[in-house]
């Protein structure tokens, strides 16, 4: 593969798949470049040691002179919060940051202005805190969409990985992007080497509303797409339901037709940018 090739990522709004890197290991990103992530994710927070944090700083500054990433950033009760944003404002390749451990919605709004008011800010949220704050962090001058800190917000409240469990915060957090009018909200990551579970908890959390996933390493990408993407035979219904509406001159014929016809065009569009070809 040319050293320059680097692989089409799906637009930030609708990226399903979101591989964290530890932005220390210059290997990893150059193997990340190359993968089906729908968007990479350079980590200089909890995957970097405070000692490397400078080092991991010029690793990403360098990168992003030539390629394009986004940035998850240290929180901003921090001082490396501050020493990241200088680092990073201006920098060619900067698609956005995560910011780490969200409180409040002032949080996302400071960081947005210290990086020029012109880099969206995706919040993530990892804390009891957080999780009650998503409402007005969702409407964050800034803010561009909103994430979970799942591990972290079981540290933080002491509550199991269950999927009834996490569904209170999940659930917040959907309805906080439909609030600020923002894309569905990025799941944490899964930890389990098993693809049926892992398949399994991201269908859960697409149930619930989430419509992109963090992940680790590379072999989660294929399936966490699969996952949160329409079928091809959701395609294909989507298809043949806006054929028929258009065939009829896009009259309503009853209650079920706006539903089912909002539905049918977020399939397709969907379906169009995934490239997944309907049967």
């Amino acid at each position: 593969m040319p050293a320059n090739h680097t692989t089409r990522r799906v637009e930030a709004t609708i990226a399903r798949s979101w591989l964290l890197v530890n932005a220390s290991e210059p290997g990893a990103i150059d193997r990340a470049e190359h993968c089906d992530a729908d968007q990479i994710v350079l980590d200089i927070e909890d995957a970097v040691d405070a000692s490397q944090k400078a080092a991991a700083r010029a690793t990403v500054a360098n990168r992003l002179e030539r390629s394009h990433a986004w940035v998850r950033i240290n929180d901003r009760t921090t001082a490396f919060w501050s020493e990241d944003l200088d680092r990073l404002r201006g920098l060619p390749g900067l698609s956005g940051v995560i910011l780490a451990k969200t409180e409040s919605a002032d949080q996302v709004t400071e960081t947005y202005d210290r990086l020029g008011g012109i880099t969206p800010v995706l919040a993530l949220i990892e804390t009891a805190l957080g999780i009650e704050e998503a409402p007005h962090i969702a409407r964050a001058r800034g803010v561009f969409r909103l994430a979970f800190g799942s591990g972290d917000y079981r540290r933080d409240t002491g509550t199991s990985a269950a999927d009834l469990a996490m569904a209170y915060p999940r659930s917040r957090l959907v309805t906080a992007s439909r609030i600020g009018n923002l894309p569905g909200p990025v799941d944490g990551p899964t930890i389990d080497d098993d693809p049926t579970v892992l398949y399994m908890k991201t269908r859960h959390a697409a149930e619930l509303g989430l419509t992109g996933k963090l992940c680790l390493p590379h072999n989660e990408i294929a399936t966490v797409n699969d996952a949160l993407s329409p079928t091809p035979d959701e395609a294909g219904w989507a298809r043949d339901f806006l054929t028929d509406f258009e065939t009829r001159d896009r009259i309503i014929r009853d209650g079920s037709d706006l539903p089912r016809l909002g539905r049918a065009e977020r399939i397709a569009r969907l379906a169009a940018a995934y490239g997944i070809l309907p049967t």
